[in-house]
């Protein structure tokens, strides 16, 4: 049995994607897109090692421990080759993740051809013709290249460390004077690239669950400066003592979508010690929240807070709070609740020292079958 370790490319930004959530996030059924093609891809051979090249590496491993996980470069060929420095077999097998339904007859086609060449690929002909600007092309001369790739890990690393850009593994193999392999293609094998690929593929819609998050935040009075709550001003000198804007809706809001995304705290991400963050404004921060986690495929179905203060009265500020959340978010008014109480002169709240918010949000998986 070949000895081959499989790398599979996750760390794609999917600029020609056009949809809030990241392709390899997009969910299918329970689990995301990289780990379907992964699994898919791992269950034809016991590879000797299952390398996911990542931007996001903490998060993926919460779905999938027993893989190992490298930190992906700005290229395809930079990410490739920091996982290449984890790998000892002779061969390796290199495939896009956004490739989510690899063929097994495909697979066999490659491993079988191990020993024709340094580098087995797999290719399309071309039957239409083809224009590159008004002149016509020989389309039997024309392959349209597939991955996953079979290739011999010495020369593939030899090839990257020439530091040129390549956008597949043949054309590396083939700069430094190894052999390819054609063997046929997968017209199934679609490589998902822009948000219409989807509808081409036999996909499973995304399981109709809900997560749900809570956030806190309290600040203590003493700051000659506007109170904002949500983005809205409801008192012109009582502010809060506070690294940022202090805004505690936006921090509160914050952490409960990152608590029900799975992603940590608002702390993480926002932390108080980096003076890049004194006096930010807060809303902006909850937006750069919610494109995360909408970027990890997650969209937000509702918010309810709760604001807690003694003093100053939020009563006649609560609509315009709620509806300055929803624009900001991108949501229905109605989606958005927003209560104020007092503790009945009890505490530190009622003391009039400070104020205290109380967050929960849901989110559900992006539905990409609607678009």
């Amino acid at each position: 049995m070949p000895d081959i370790s499989l790398i599979m490319l996750a760390a794609g930004d999917s600029t020609r994607f056009n949809l809030p959530v990241k392709k390899q996030f997009i969910r299918l059924d329970n689990e995301p897109l990289w780990l379907v093609a992964t699994k898919n891809l791992s269950s034809f051979f016991p590879f000797k090692k299952i390398i996911v090249t990542s931007s996001n590496i903490s998060y993926m491993k919460k779905f999938a421990p027993s893989y190992e996980f490298v930190e992906g470069g700005k290229t395809r060929a930079q990410s490739l080759k920091n996982a290449l420095e984890k790998v000892q077999s002779e061969f390796v097998m290199v495939s896009d993740v956004a490739r989510v339904l690899v063929d097994k007859d495909l697979f066999l086609r490659l491993v079988e051809n191990i020993d024709k060449a340094d580098c087995i690929t797999p290719a399309l002909k071309v039957c239409d013709t083809t224009l590159y600007g008004d002149e016509a092309l020989q389309r039997e001369k024309i392959k349209l290249i597939q991955t996953p790739q079979l290739s011999r890990t010495s020369l593939l690393l030899k090839a990257l460390n020439l530091d040129e850009e390549f956008t597949d593994d043949s054309t590396a193999i083939s700069r430094v004077g190894g052999k390819v392999w054609f063997v046929e293609g997968d017209e199934n094998t679609r490589k998902i690239t822009y948000k219409e690929d989807l509808k081409k593929l036999q996909l499973k819609a995304p399981a109709n669950e809900f997560f749900s998050g809570n956030g806190f935040d309290v600040h203590e009075f003493g700051e000659k400066r506007k109170l904002i709550l949500g983005g809205v001003c409801v008192h012109e000198e009582m502010g809060v003592k506070a690294h940022s804007d202090g805004d505690l809706i936006a921090h509160a809001l914050t952490d409960a979508l990152l608590g029900a995304a799975g992603l940590g705290d608002i702390g993480e991400h926002f932390p108080d010690t980096d003076m890049k963050f004194k006096n930010a404004n807060s809303m902006n921060l909850l937006k750069q929240c919610y494109a995360l986690v909408r970027g990890f495929g997650f969209e937000l179905v509702n918010v309810d807070l709760t604001i807690i203060a003694q003093a100053p009265k939020i009563g006649s500020f609560k609509e315009k709070i709620a509806q300055n959340l929803a624009k900001n978010l991108d949501l229905s008014e109605f989606r958005v609740n927003v209560k104020a109480t007092t503790t009945e002169h009890l505490g530190f709240v009622g003391r009039k020292e400070g104020i205290a918010v109380f967050c929960s949000v849901n989110l559900k998986y992006f539905d990409w079958t609607k678009i």
